[in-house]
């Protein structure tokens, strides 16, 4: 599901952001951008991350940025003096070896944020992320409710086309019927009662969609209850949708009559329309 949300938290001589964006996916999959002061935490903010998020691909940015009126940039003097003792080193064996200014400030570790506490930052940012996921769900169920209401509008959809087709089915198996003794009625000779009975049954079976009917309602009162839970209910849903296309298809492949069958391709587009929906809930 897409959803985004966006903190900052004042910290000692600036500021941390953070920034957490999600566009839909099967599985969760986090990609983060960090600052050097805070590559340590990855993995806890990992943890934390995927601990209530089940779904999504994700994007977390966290970023510290220094007070109005302060450089943001600090040399780290004991990098900068060990990259100096190298050089010496290897000047001996590389006399003509050169070094930009950009490519010096590019190494790991040369410039800094600021002097702060790296215990300290990792929990401000600990606090700062666990403030994002909240704002980060909250937008993530207020996008929820209204996909619910779009699936549920297209459940009721589904209920309406099945009560028509069930209606149908009545005349269509009548209509077959006198079509039927229609035809045997034009044979030259009289046809046998027996086998004209059972001819007409063997027809008539071809048409029985009740059974499946009953499945599509059974799966209408399922996908109601599924949208009322207060979990992750995607995979749930994308269970039900295959067993919503089975029937449709069956009602499809059994129709005789150009109502059901109409009936049965719309269905079809209903159950593909709540597909889509489903692909962004969690």
């Amino acid at each position: 599901m897409t959803a985004y949300a966006t903190v900052e938290r004042p910290i000692e001589g600036g500021a941390l952001s953070a920034e957490l964006r999600a566009v839909n996916h099967r599985f969760l999959e986090l990609g983060l951008r960090l600052p050097d002061e805070l590559r340590a935490l990855e993995p806890a903010l990992r943890e934390r991350v995927s601990s209530r998020v089940g779904r999504g691909k994700l994007d977390l940015v966290l970023r510290l940025r220094a007070a109005d009126g302060e450089s943001g940039l600090h040399l780290n003097e004991d990098v900068v003096d060990e990259l100096s003792r190298t050089k010496a080193q290897l000047l001996s064996r590389f006399p003509g070896l050169q070094t930009s200014f950009t490519e010096l400030l590019q190494y790991p570790g040369v410039l800094r944020s600021r002097d702060i506490d790296p215990e300290v930052l990792q929990a401000e940012a600990l606090v700062l992320l666990e403030t994002l996921l909240d704002q980060f769900i909250a937008a993530r169920e207020r996008e929820g409710s209204k996909l619910a209401e779009a699936i549920a509008e297209r459940v009721d959809g589904i209920e309406v086309r099945a009560a028509e087709a069930r209606e149908l089915i009545p005349l269509i198996r009548d209509g077959q019927r006198q079509k039927l003794e229609a035809r045997l009625a034009d044979l030259a000779q009289p046809a046998d009662p027996g086998r004209l009975e059972q001819e007409l049954v063997l027809s008539l079976q071809k048409l029985d969609v009740d059974e499946e009917l009953d499945r599509l309602g059974s799966h209408i009162k399922e996908i109601r209850r599924v949208l009322k839970q207060d979990v992750a209910v995607g995979r749930r849903l994308d269970f039900l949708l295959q067993e919503f296309n089975r029937e449709a298809n069956t009602l499809g492949s059994k129709s005789v009559d150009v109502r059901t069958t109409s009936i049965a391709v719309e269905l079809k587009v209903l159950i593909d329309q709540i597909r889509e929906q489903v692909q962004n809930l969690e």
